[in-house]
């Protein structure tokens, strides 16, 4: 058995009172661990985008770094004394609920799982609080991997095919996204609060600091999702057609072409233009693909590529500091509410729904009609309606 044969789950030590479940060398139930990883390595190498490939990882609770390195760039270690890399997040209420530590736990081969045992996954995972469009997209992930094992003759069926009508988890019957719904006024209190960062730890990057936090949320006003912001390269923004574009690279591998407002050309100039200043680089802060392209477009203060997590702390860290107007919803704003308010101000605004669909990349419209629900207005209910008629009969009395 390979050395590194079993950091699939690293994360499964310890059960609920301290036992250790998972020995430093093995699999509980897996006797070939290396055909297995060989056999998620093949799944997960479909996948073009390692935005995509993260995602699914996390969900079955494997680690990043592992997942990272079938794109041929693992995660370098962090350097002795380095603190910009902090600490990991302590492990969420689910953490143990991912597929593979769940089946480590139960000393169950996931390739032998059956739709009973899923089943009571997933009624671990609803009885752990877990919501139901947490548990649609755990379920689906899951599909996604056996799915691929069911046509390669790994597995005879698909386990997690189920009925999920019966299960409660049907796409059909979408619940209204839990997203905090941003304003236009908020989305300008965050380009605000931006400005105002304030980095003392350098005296050098007390202009880069806020210049690059602008850009950021700069960029997410496009609608952009926050891992094809992180994958984005300087030279992905280009000419065409007379226009300045960002290619962006999407859900299922598939690229776009996003226009740049005069607000992103702005933050983008002066964020890039300070960058090539503290380096002493001698190319233009934008202009296509130059030597540069292959450099991140929103870089770590030593150069290197963002992480969603990296931005997320960031966008957060501005969101308190933005003043009243985000108050109320400062610790529920992260980068995908962002997003969120991209299409449900477009479509207040009556911007026809195919032009939004094809701005944020979604593969349907109904994706998009979905947010729809930023529409949904005390001038858009008929519940006053009904209260005035209830009034008016308690006010005429009874006929």
């Amino acid at each position: 058995m390979s050395a590194d044969a079993l950091v699939l789950l690293e994360a499964v030590r310890e059960d609920t009172v301290g036992k250790p479940v998972l020995p430093e060398a093995g699999w509980p139930g897996v006797t070939d661990p290396d055909t297995l990883r060989a056999q998620l390595l093949d799944w997960l190498s479909q996948y073009d985008n390692a935005g995509t490939r993260r995602t699914y990882a996390y969900a079955l609770g494997l680690p990043i770094a592992w997942v990272d390195a079938i794109g041929g760039t693992p995660a370098a270690p962090p350097q002795a004394g380095s603190t910009r890399c902090p600490p990991p997040a302590p492990p969420g209420p689910l953490h143990q609920l991912a597929w593979f530590r769940w089946c480590a736990r139960q000393s169950l081969d996931p390739r032998a799982a059956t739709s009973a045992q899923v089943k009571a996954w997933l009624h671990a995972l609803s009885s752990a609080g877990a919501q139901r469009r947490t548990r649609q997209r755990m379920l689906s992930t899951l599909s996604a991997l056996y799915g691929h094992l069911a046509e390669t003759g790994v597995v005879p069926a698909n386990p997690a095919a189920l009925n999920r009508s019966r299960l409660g988890l049907a796409s059909s019957a979408r619940e209204p996204s839990p997203t905090v719904r941003l304003t236009a006024a908020q989305l300008r209190a965050l380009l605000t609060g931006a400005a105002t960062l304030h980095y003392t730890a350098d005296p050098r990057l007390r202009r880069l600091y806020p210049l690059r936090g602008v850009a950021v949320v700069a960029l997410l006003t496009l609608g952009l999702r926050i891992s094809e912001l992180t994958g984005l390269d300087r030279g992905d923004i280009y000419r065409t057609g007379g226009e300045e574009v960002v290619r962006v690279l999407g859900k299922g591998g598939l690229r776009r072409e996003v226009y740049l407002t005069d607000l992103v050309r702005t933050a983008l100039d002066a964020y890039l233009a300070e960058r090539d200043r503290l380096s002493g680089g001698a190319v233009p802060a934008r202009r296509g693909r130059t030597a540069a392209g292959g450099s991140p477009l929103i870089a770590t203060r030593d150069g290197g590529r963002c992480s969603r997590v990296d931005l997320y702390r960031l966008l957060r860290r501005i969101a308190a500091g933005a003043g009243p107007e985000l108050a109320d919803v400062a610790d529920r704003v992260h980068p995908h509410a962002l997003r969120h308010a991209y299409v449900t101000i477009a479509l207040e605004r009556d911007a026809p729904i195919q032009h939004v669909q094809a701005d944020v990349g979604h593969a349907t419209i109904a994706t998009t009609q979905h947010y729809d629900r930023g529409r949904r207005t005390r001038d858009t209910t008929a519940a006053d309606l009904v209260a005035a008629a209830i009034a008016a009969v308690g006010s005429s009395g009874p006929s």
